[in-house]
Parts: C-alpha cells; structure tokens; sequence
C-alpha cells in the first residue's frame, strides 16, 4: 500500500517572505557591495570604489529603518522578520565599517584587535537586544528604549572616515599618526572604533526607542 505524502512546495521559504524581509535583504545586499567595494579598494586603490563604498552605507540605514514602517504599514510581519533584521546589520553596521577602516590603513595589530573587538561588540550588542526585547516591551506592543547604543551608530565612525578619506588623512598620512607599544602598531584613530563599541555594550546607556 502506497500512502501519498504532500511534498514540500519549491522555494516554500522566499514565499514566507513579506515586503518587508525584501527590504531587510538589502539592506544586507548594500553592507556586502560596501566590503566588496572596499576589496577592490585595497588592490586598485579606485577611490571611486571606495566613495560608493561609503555611499551604500546610509543607504542600508535606510533600508533598516523602511523595512519596520513597511511591515507596519502593511501590518505583515514576517516570523524571519528580527532575525534577517540582526544578521544584516551584523553586515552592513558591524562588519563594513570594520573593513573599510582596514581598507583606509588600519591594519597594524593593534588596529585588528580593536577592529575585531568592535564587531563582537556588534553581535553582542543584536544579540541583547533580541534576547531581552520582550522583557522591555511596554503595553503599547513597542520596546521602550535601548540599552547600549544601536549598532547602526556606527555610521559616525564610518562619517568620520568619509571626511579623513576626503582630506587624505589615511594610509601613510593617517590621522594621529602610528603608534608602536610594546612591539605592537596601532593608529590612534582606531580607538574611534573602540569607542563605538564599547557603546554598543554599555547597560549603562538607556537609548529611548522612537
């Protein structure tokens, strides 16, 4: 006896998708075209690919911020909806500006620690957020505030490499200049990166949430 089993429709998970979660997805797309951007930086040294680099960054902010009104405007909310939220900020906010600020010279070891250190703090910082956003919902159905800054705050870092990249203070001619301590190179502009970080982890920072 052959029992019929309904088979699993082909690309059952894209249909699962909303508008929203499309959104979400570029706002990923745009933080990867900025890395890749930045890659060909580093071996051509196209300062066009490094403008747009820096371009596709606000425009991911802005797919961070439509894709949350779209699905309330629709009032469709995907059950992917936070998790591809996460992961493409995980790209865009965390990982991007850490490899344009070593695409723009900070590459001694000092600097890879710190760069390292930022985008942990990135994923750390997403990961809090979704494991106690329930605990921080008010009556209203919203989160009521932030603890830490959000990880799209990293655009100041990326804003601030904008302008040094525009004057040419990057690579031999890096603000702050090269340090060496104790057999170890840095730049000083890396503790801009720190800075963002440690932010982004900070319980002591209450962020109100618009």
């Amino acid at each position: 006896m052959v029992t019929s089993m309904s088979k699993p429709k082909r690309f059952s998970m894209l249909r699962s998708f909303v508008l929203a979660d499309f959104i979400t997805l570029g706002n990923a797309v745009c933080g990867m075209g900025a890395i890749l951007l930045c890659l060909s930086y580093v071996e051509l040294r196209d300062r066009q690919a490094a403008w747009t680099a820096f371009a596709l960054l606000p425009i991911a902010l802005v797919c961070d911020v439509l894709d949350g009104s779209v699905a309330r405007w629709r009032k469709r909310h995907s059950p992917l909806g936070s998790d591809l939220d996460s992961l493409a900020d995980v790209v865009s906010f965390g990982v991007a500006p850490a490899v344009l600020g070593y695409a723009l010279g900070l590459r001694g070891l000092g600097d890879a620690l710190v760069l390292l250190y930022f985008v942990a703090c990135g994923i750390s910082r997403l990961a809090r957020f979704n494991a106690t956003a329930d605990d921080l919902m008010t009556d209203a159905g919203k989160v009521s505030h932030f603890e830490g800054t959000p990880i799209p705050t990293s655009l100041l870092v990326v804003a601030l490499m904008a302008v040094l990249f525009w004057q040419g203070l990057v690579h031999e001619a890096m603000w702050g200049g090269r340090w060496h301590l104790a057999g170890v190179t840095f730049h000083p502009l890396s503790l801009a990166y720190f800075v963002s970080g440690s932010a982004m982890v900070s319980s002591s920072l209450k962020i109100p949430k618009p």
